[in-house]
């Protein structure tokens, strides 16, 4: 049985820190690296990434919209990207913020199968169908080790229109924290009043053999963190460093030292290729300023 995924996250991130790369083929990237927009640009960008970075980073956050949009070619080349950079150690989080109901978010939850032929080590999902549409998925995880981080708390202009929409007494964003740590917690289900803080805070928010697999995404520019991350039990991916303004110190400020926090930048290492040794100096050094 493979060990669970917040298990091997806290063992990445304890060999390789925390740093998370994002595998972002846009357009203007791929001008700039002079490829062409098209699968064997493609290739050759995706390539390029995961042969200077998946020995050394701890999770490699591939986009699955820039593969769609080259058709199955592009999908092959993201299915070759997945199994090289796992077989070289980097974990694979895939960003397909997918979100559905019943059987179809079943069939989404299949990228967290081992026989799938594009089988990753976690992915990211939206509740905003209700948190508890995200069973089949919360449930595929558990049986073969992988992991969720759910859209919680985004920076993206306009975000707090609806994360800050109140439910009762609690933010739409607060009670998609509450139900994570509820997936967090042994015994709890869906339906269940939000867990007690006092019989979770012993799994804690930072890393050990005990962090969870089910994280959420909280945005590293925000102004303030407002929502009660305490005893959520997994790990939170703060994505916006680099180009979008996020610093280190941003995410010492909304999360305090040591807590399990997965830091994305893409831009800003991504912008250093397609030479290898300037990507991994690009990564070594937003490595390094989060140690």
């Amino acid at each position: 049985m493979i060990a669970p995924f917040g298990h091997r996250l806290a063992d990445a991130v304890a060999a390789r820190g925390p740093l998370c790369v994002g595998i972002d083929p846009h357009l203007p990237l791929l001008e700039r690296w002079g490829l062409p927009d098209a699968p064997e640009g493609l290739a050759r960008f995706t390539d390029a990434v995961v042969d200077a970075l998946a020995g050394t980073v701890a999770v490699l956050k591939p986009q699955l919209a820039f593969y769609e949009r080259h058709g199955s070619r592009g999908l092959a080349v993201l299915e070759d990207a997945v199994a090289r950079a796992r077989a070289a150690g980097a974990l694979v989080l895939l960003d397909a913020k997918r979100g559905d109901i019943g059987s179809t978010m079943d069939a989404y939850a299949d990228y967290l199968r081992p026989e799938h032929p594009l089988a990753v080590d976690a992915m990211t999902v939206s509740p905003y169908l209700g948190p508890g549409s995200l069973q089949p998925a919360v449930d595929t995880a558990r049986q073969h080790g992988g992991g969720l981080f759910v859209l919680a708390r985004t920076s993206n202009p306009g975000a707090g229109a609806l994360q800050h929409a109140l439910v009762g007494e609690r933010s739409v964003a607060q009670v998609v924290v509450d139900a994570v740590r509820g997936w967090n917690t042994p015994g709890w289900v869906v339906g269940d009043p939000p867990p007690d803080l006092g019989a979770v805070q012993d799994l804690g928010s930072r890393w050990g053999p005990g962090t969870g697999s089910f994280g959420v995404v909280v945005g590293a520019t925000l102004a303030e963190c407002d929502v009660d991350l305490s005893g959520l039990g997994g790990p939170v991916l703060a994505p916006g460093l680099g180009a979008q303004g996020g610093s280190p110190a941003d995410l010492r400020r909304l999360f305090g030292d040591g807590a399990a926090v997965v830091p994305a930048v893409s831009r800003d290492v991504l912008a250093a290729g397609p030479d290898a040794a300037a990507l991994r100096a690009a990564a070594g050094r937003w490595a390094a300023a989060l140690a």
